[in-house]
């Protein structure tokens, strides 16, 4: 998403805009047999525009960075600000639990494809005491 339709939309807006698809309402398709790629579940991190991660069991996976890499399929996630999100800066960068169903590049440490992102409550990445704290 360009930064000048974000600005005139307004980033809620914006994040609504490109991440509603995802949510209900999405046109339905053929599920594939099997998806592909590999599900990773933990805490998301978005603690500014264009920087987003995920810690989960194995550690760190960078998905996007400001001005750099962008995994595929990050601009179709869902809003995930509207419950289960902690603010940590602004208006609504913070942190969440998910699930992700994504491809990765492990030498790099990234995600390259996010398939699915299925948002948990917080209690479910708090209880899991293989996670680091957010």
């Amino acid at each position: 998403m360009t930064a000048r339709l974000i600005s005139r939309l307004g980033r809620a807006a914006a994040i609504a805009a490109v991440l509603a698809p995802l949510v209900a309402g999405a046109p339905a398709q053929a599920a594939p047999k099997k998806l592909a790629g590999e599900t990773r579940c933990g805490w998301l991190q978005n603690p500014s525009p264009g920087n987003w991660w995920l810690f989960d069991s194995a550690g760190e996976w960078t998905i996007a960075t400001q001005g750099g890499f962008q995994a595929r399929g990050l601009d179709e996630a869902p809003d995930l600000t509207e419950r289960d999100w902690v603010v940590t800066n602004g208006s609504s960068y913070g942190y969440g639990c998910v699930c992700l169903r994504v491809q990765t590049d492990p030498k790099q440490r990234r995600i390259t494809r996010i398939h699915t992102v299925k948002q948990q409550p917080l209690k479910t990445c708090r209880a899991d005491r293989k996670l680091p704290k957010p």
